[in-house]
């Protein structure tokens, strides 16, 4: 499925905190944002995915202006994975990403084969099949976030919103997430802290400062030592790693 956002505003009483912003994402790609903290990344993420509404401008996806489709129409086509996920609840980690079906079931339907498999199937993605039956509440916050991320795509989504997936996720579950997100046939909008894994993770990126685009483009084009040093106030040297091709930046000392 495709998003495209035109011209999105929206702020808290005075203040803005997205301004006017355009983008495009084709069917299946893999769409990075980048920016310091307070450039507007989380509330961007949550206006593309129907969870705030703008004050001006529209999000259409897959040729629908979303403010037109159903809630319950939407939630089966878009999944969206916050920071973090927290719960008093007594529950298995199965329960938890159980909860992705919801959408897809109504509230007289039974258990079905295709809601056990896509469970099975987004435990075994995160590595998570062997505490399925763990409490929730036992659980590292690492852990945690590999459980919501599995409940996100247990809801079979077209299109997938990650706000810093890889909070609190140690380098090899951060890397082994990415690259899960990469391989799924999804349309994806990830919200990214660290540059590299976005210049590895990622086909395009936008940089957001101040509510504001201030570059798009592939990895290559948009994450230079000019650009890093004026929006993340950081100076360093952009190398390409050998292996991949992609962009590698090594950070030398806050500006």
């Amino acid at each position: 499925m495709s998003v495209v956002a035109d011209r999105l505003t929206w702020g808290v009483k005075r203040k803005t905190i997205v301004s006017d912003v355009s983008l495009e994402v084709a069917t299946g790609e893999t769409l990075g944002l980048i920016g310091p903290n307070g450039s507007g990344k989380s509330s961007l993420l949550r206006l593309l995915a129907g969870l705030k509404r703008p004050q001006q401008g529209q999000v259409i996806i897959n040729g629908l202006d979303i403010a037109d489709v159903p809630r319950r129409t939407l939630a089966q086509r878009v999944a969206f994975v916050q920071q973090s996920a927290a719960t008093e609840t007594s529950v298995s980690v199965r329960d938890v990403v159980r909860l992705g079906r919801t959408p897809h079931r109504s509230a007289l339907s039974g258990w079905r084969a295709e809601d056990q498999a896509a469970v099975d199937r987004a435990l075994e993605r995160v590595g998570m099949t062997h505490l399925q039956h763990q409490s929730w509440q036992t659980l590292s916050g690492g852990e945690r976030q590999r459980v919501h991320i599995a409940r996100a795509l247990a809801q079979s989504p077209e299109v997938l919103f990650l706000d810093e997936p890889t909070n609190h996720l140690d380098i090899h579950h951060q890397i082994d997430i990415l690259h899960t997100i990469r391989q799924l046939e999804v349309t994806s909008i990830v919200a990214l802290h660290d540059l590299n894994l976005a210049a590895t993770y990622c086909d395009r990126i936008i940089v957001l400062k101040n509510g504001a685009i201030v570059a798009s483009g592939t990895p290559q084009d948009v994450l230079t030592e000019a650009l890093i040093a004026e929006v993340f106030r950081v100076s360093a040297k952009v190398g390409i790693a050998p292996d991949t091709g992609h962009p590698q930046i090594y950070f030398r000392a806050a500006l």
